[in-house]
């Protein structure tokens, strides 16, 4: 009879594709056995009348970046660093974060890259990988640094189409795209016209439309889908694979859907952030409306539904949180004052710990969407479109055992006290969600249980990533 270190006895399995009853067995951070009367463990853990899923990859944070000047966050302070961070994604069920090593102007990729290690080193509870952004693609960096760093572990990398200190011209995106396909990376994007954004905003000041509230005027759906538009053709171009991040609205989705139909490879990403929030939330009173900042914003009620069916049908390949997470204070959204244009207020909000649960409770919990479109959504997606596949995501012999136990009757009221992150505040403050992770291991140790820690920080590892040869079967 076989002796594992630990087993999950009596709960219901879920990965991407199949859901069923079994236990799993754990041995040396690895799942190494399903199924029944599995044998004699150190450790048991009951998980009757509960979900055992994959832990979530939370694909795209920010943690921890040094400040820069010409960024929408106006060189405010993160409050999260990798050990809060961590600690904020465990407790949400998430097993798996990666966030970005900024590359800003002037500075090497490489130099980025080792200051970022060096503000994760130990402080993780949880493994990460580091996307990496490049925001000055001169010679060196595109013939030597990006395909040495590809070729060791850094499957992606991240270009802007908005912001004066980050952007790229059409040609430097070009260049991008040419580069990480030839070297095995995929390259994200931020599509939003800048030069309309900066037009629109001009304006509006003039005007005198300064509060929250004009944040959305400021980079409507236009801009977004001329953008998208732009960098599909880019992509088609260079033949490279390319994804879109957060999406936020019809537009850019339509631009999507019609490249797709065209057989255009093109993946794509939402946040929680164009589920749940809106323009009523940008026009908060008293300034609150900041707290609900991002971009691209946050569109009308409306168009929440068109985002929702992307989540549904299958348009939408992952789910992530874009967690930015920036205090309302002179630290962060209110860093040039309380009352300031809203083009000085810091994008960005927290999301984390409540980007897996808000997805559980009004994604499946509601019948939008069944157990394995949200694991496909949550974990498994993530972990094959950036090189962690059959590693992380799933739950089969010889995967990590990166294991989140959800009770899927648990009701849970969000506030922030309850949260983890280091934020002080959250923009889903009073909802009601049912469904949450109650235990958390990572590699087969637990990390948190029933609402308190038991893992240490440093127990993360840092993720080398590599995408599957060009030609190779990459998705399902």
């Amino acid at each position: 009879m076989n002796h594992f270190d630990l087993i999950i006895r009596g709960g219901t399995v879920a990965t991407a594709s199949d859901t069923f009853r079994a236990d799993v067995g754990i041995r040396g951070g690895t799942i190494t056995a399903l199924g029944t009367q599995l044998g004699d463990a150190d450790r048991i853990i009951d998980a009757s009348g509960k979900l055992v899923l994959p832990g979530g990859i939370d694909a795209h944070c920010h943690l921890d970046q040094p400040r820069a000047k010409g960024l929408a966050s106006g060189g405010a302070l993160m409050a999260d660093d990798f050990h809060s961070g961590s600690l904020s994604a465990v407790f949400g069920g998430t097993t798996t974060i990666i966030p970005f090593a900024v590359q800003h102007r002037g500075q090497s990729v490489v130099a980025a890259v080792e200051d970022y290690h060096r503000r994760a080193n130990g402080k993780a509870y949880v493994d990460y990988g580091f996307h990496l952004i490049v925001s000055d693609p001169t010679p060196q960096v595109l013939q030597e640094e990006l395909p040495a760093l590809i070729a060791d572990g850094y499957a992606s990398v991240k270009v802007y189409m908005t912001y004066e200190a980050m952007r790229l011209s059409d040609r430097q995106i070009l260049d991008v795209l040419d580069v990480n396909q030839r070297a095995g990376a995929l390259t994200m994007i931020h599509a939003e016209n800048y030069e309309c954004i900066a037009w629109l905003t001009e304006r509006l000041e003039a005007e005198g439309k300064t509060a929250p509230r004009f944040h959305e005027d400021s980079r409507p759906m236009v801009v977004e889908r001329e953008a998208t538009h732009r960098a599909i053709t880019l992509s088609e171009v260079a033949e490279a694979n390319l994804l879109i991040v957060h999406v936020s609205g019809k537009d850019a989705i339509e631009e999507i859907r019609r490249a797709r139909t065209r057989g255009v490879k093109i993946f794509a990403e939402t946040c929680p952030q164009y589920l749940f929030l809106s323009t009523r939330d940008l026009a908060l009173p008293d300034f609150l409306g900041a707290k609900c900042m991002c971009s691209p914003p946050p569109r009308d009620p409306v168009n929440q539904a068109h985002v929702w069916q992307g989540v549904e049908d299958g348009l939408f390949d992952i789910f992530s949180s874009d967690h930015a997470p920036y205090r309302f204070d002179d630290s962060g959204k209110l860093m040039y004052g309380p009352k300031i244009s809203f083009s000085k207020v810091a994008n960005g909000i927290p999301g984390l710990e409540t980007r897996a649960p808000l997805l559980f409770s009004e994604g499946v919990m509601t019948g939008r969407l069944d157990l394995n479109r949200f694991v496909a959504l949550n974990s498994t997606n993530a972990a094959k479109l950036y090189g962690l596949h059959p590693q992380k995501g799933t739950i089969a012999v010889g995967a990590d055992a990166d294991i989140a136990i959800w009770d899927p009757e648990r009701q849970v009221t969000i506030t922030n006290a309850m949260l983890h992150h280091n934020v002080d505040y959250t923009p889903y403050e009073g909802r009601v969600l049912t469904g949450w992770p109650v235990t958390v291991l990572s590699r087969g140790q637990v990390i948190c249980h029933e609402g308190e820690l038991v893992g240490q920080a440093g127990h993360g590892r840092f993720l080398k990533r590599f995408r599957p040869a060009k030609g190779a079967k990459t998705w399902t």
